[in-house]
């Protein structure tokens, strides 16, 4: 009996592109994804894997990404990007698919900024799901949608294990690409509502590890979250934390088919 494997991405800016490393060196390892959950930048690696995006191509996209090429800046009023390019960029990148499109089951969650709930996409519109899911408060306008105004994913699951859980997965790897620099430099708003997003997310985020079976951190505190200049860096980051606990993900996959083996006999 095989696991069903879900992967948790979560939010932490450009460190997120992280994300890719991970993949990368699961499927080298030929440790199936079943299940991925996003919030924030983790939904959008998560849209792109799920469209059908290789690999290679996911590298060469993180090569070409370079956030001028998508902030659209407005007169502040509830954010200080528009986000209408970065929509634009998800739909071409995600192929124009549905979400329920994708090649593997993929959920986005968002904020809902005026009830506080938790929003989870499982289908319909992409560019509008991580749209939302990425929409940082005080950053990005939120996105508008069914009367409701989406913020950043991250602010009330900031690695979203139990919706992973929920949509099926028996072993779910978590991954924190958002480590808190205790003495990092603080010299924009961006920094200020990154940090602050940060901090009241530290405490909820050991309840997800408890709730995984496995979590992976790769050692980014060296990189700010808004730093898209270092992404083959950041990305190698992501590959080195994955290989050094492959052997850990691949023995707790052992013991996992030995517990639930016995299950199986006592159903046949």
């Amino acid at each position: 009996m095989e696991p069903k494997i879900g992967l948790a991405l979560g939010s932490g800016g450009a460190r997120g592109f992280s994300h890719i490393g991970v993949i990368s060196v699961l499927k080298k390892h030929n440790i199936p994804i079943h299940f991925i959950a996003g919030s924030s930048i983790g939904s959008l690696i998560a849209v792109l894997y799920g469209a059908g995006s290789n690999i290679d191509r996911l590298y060469n996209i993180a090569k070409v990404f370079k956030s001028k090429f998508y902030l659209d800046y407005v007169v502040p009023k509830m954010g200080l990007i528009s986000g209408k390019r970065v929509k634009e960029l998800i739909k071409v990148l995600s192929f124009g698919k549905k979400i329920e499109e994708l090649d593997i089951p993929i959920a986005i969650i968002a904020t809902d900024l005026l009830t506080g709930e938790k929003i989870v996409f499982l289908e319909g519109d992409i560019p509008t799901a991580v749209r939302g899911s990425i929409s940082i408060p005080g950053i990005f306008v939120p996105e508008p949608w069914e009367g409701r105004l989406l913020v950043d994913g991250g602010v009330i699951d900031r690695i979203p294990v139990s919706v992973v859980k929920e949509m099926g997965a028996d072993f779910i790897i978590g991954v924190d690409v958002s480590p808190i620099k205790v003495s990092g430099e603080v010299s924009t708003i961006y920094d200020v509502i990154m940090q602050s997003i940060e901090i009241m997310q530290h405490e909820l985020v050991r309840n997800r590890e408890i709730a995984s079976n496995i979590m992976i951190r790769p050692k980014l505190e060296q990189f700010n979250s808004r730093n898209f200049t270092d992404l083959e860096k950041i990305i190698q980051i992501g590959e080195e934390a994955t290989e050094e606990i492959i052997p850990e993900i691949l023995d707790q996959i052992e013991e996992w088919k030995e517990k639930n083996s016995g299950k199986k006999d006592k159903n046949t």
